[in-house]
């Protein structure tokens, strides 16, 4: 409390002050950050006992021993400090001879940057070239981070809608006539999630032959691309592109090798681009984790049969979920290729967000309504199957009889 002198004693006398209660002056950008349908029902399960979770989109199945060995010998050696901003060298080389035998696509280590996740990686190539009068076309649904990073940068979203009926695929007129004078960017998620979906070779050249033609730039979200189930031919815009002019390609350890919590990831695209990527990056995480680095050294250099074993085990939940939503009232499914994901449809007129609560109160089984991955599939349900069969199926004997209980 502040003190002023008297003029008559000329002693100090206390004077009151009334202060203002200070508020935090959010960026009004942040209006475009949506609460998470998937982190409000995980969070509601989370008070709630003997809940089965078919919700959360992260590997169930251990990271292989061999990477793990690496982490912790990198951290015994002392493997602490900051990598070059680029990312560890043994880790862009490893990287640059994997996409190169894969896709038999030349690249140098000038073409890569590791930054800490695939979250990272979208981060930067979105909110470093989103801006008003830019147009970003995004499929619905979408995962939920690319629409909300466009709109914080003042970006324009136009969404091109993909249909259970039709088991989700983009098709590529759709994405073409959706294409217009202010059309900056298109943001392709293959495997797709939420919905499994896998575009086929002739969707993803056709796409990419006329966003080049009109200079269109690409950004792959491909972070599930080895898991896929009925096709091995998988079509990477890598292997699908003429040049990586326009083209940004990002992908990560966390699905392929059950290393999300490690947080790894990169992105792939031409020289000019990744110089100016890194010197984004260095302003936000500055250097990804550096002993997870060497654990995806040891990832792409190991024996991959660990990867093998993992896809067989996912398909495996994949053929038993397609067959458990098949069984059960008013859901309509279709057979995902890739992911861990189903997004079975609702009857049209049905809520699926009031639905999916009510079954997690009722049942007990944690899903996430569709409206939490676009405007246009609010009558779905996410259904992840990173679980054991077993699991699934305890799942769905409770879901059976109560959604037949439903008059929807």
């Amino acid at each position: 409390m502040a003190e002023a002198p008297n003029r008559e004693t000329g002693q100090a006398k206390p004077r009151k002050i009334k202060y203002r209660k200070a508020k935090a002056s959010w960026n009004p950008a942040m209006q475009a950050i949506p609460v998470s349908g998937i982190r409000r029902l995980v969070n509601m399960a989370s008070s709630m006992k003997d809940v089965i979770h078919l919700s959360i989109g992260q590997p169930d199945l251990p990271t292989p021993k061999h990477i793990i060995d690496a982490y912790v010998d990198a951290l015994n050696a002392g493997q602490t400090g900051y990598t070059m901003d680029a990312g560890l060298p043994e880790l862009l080389v490893a990287l640059r001879d994997y996409y190169g035998r894969r896709y038999n696509r030349k690249l140098t280590r000038d073409n890569i940057l590791i930054t800490s996740g695939a979250t990272e990686a979208m981060y930067l190539a979105l909110s470093a070239t989103s801006a008003p009068g830019r147009q970003f076309i995004v499929t619905d649904p979408s995962f939920l981070l690319y629409a909300p990073l466009i709109r914080m940068n003042g970006g324009e979203v136009k969404y091109v809608p993909t249909r259970a009926e039709n088991n989700h695929q983009l098709d590529p007129d759709d994405v073409i006539k959706a294409m217009g004078s202010r059309t900056f960017a298109l943001v392709l998620n293959n495997p797709n999630n939420p919905t499994g979906a896998v575009y086929p070779r002739s969707t993803v050249e056709t796409i990419l032959e006329e966003c080049a033609y009109r200079g269109i730039q690409v950004y792959a979200d491909e972070v599930y691309d080895h898991l896929i189930f009925d096709d091995d031919d998988f079509a990477s815009v890598l292997n699908c592109s003429m040049d990586l002019d326009n083209i940004m390609c990002i992908s990560s350890f966390s699905k392929t090798y059950s290393m999300a919590g490690l947080r790894v990831g990169w992105v792939i695209s031409s020289q000019a681009a990744i110089k100016s990527l890194r010197r984004y990056h260095m302003f936000t995480t500055s250097v990804a984790n550096t002993p997870a680095q060497f654990a995806g050294v040891a990832a792409l250099t190991g024996d991959q049969q660990c990867v093998k074993d993992m896809v067989d085990i996912y398909r495996e939940r994949r053929d038993k979920v397609v067959e458990l939503i098949d069984q059960t009232p008013y859901m309509t499914g279709y057979k995902p290729g890739g992911a861990f994901f189903a997004f079975p449809d609702l009857p049209p007129h049905v809520d699926g967000s009031d639905l999916a609560l009510r079954m997690l109160k009722e049942t007990g089984v944690c899903v996430v309504p569709g409206d939490a991955f676009g405007d246009e599939c609010t009558n779905a349900l996410r259904i992840s199957f990173s679980t054991t069969c077993e699991r699934l199926e305890e799942a769905f004997d409770r879901i059976i009889p109560w959604m037949a209980k439903q008059q929807l």
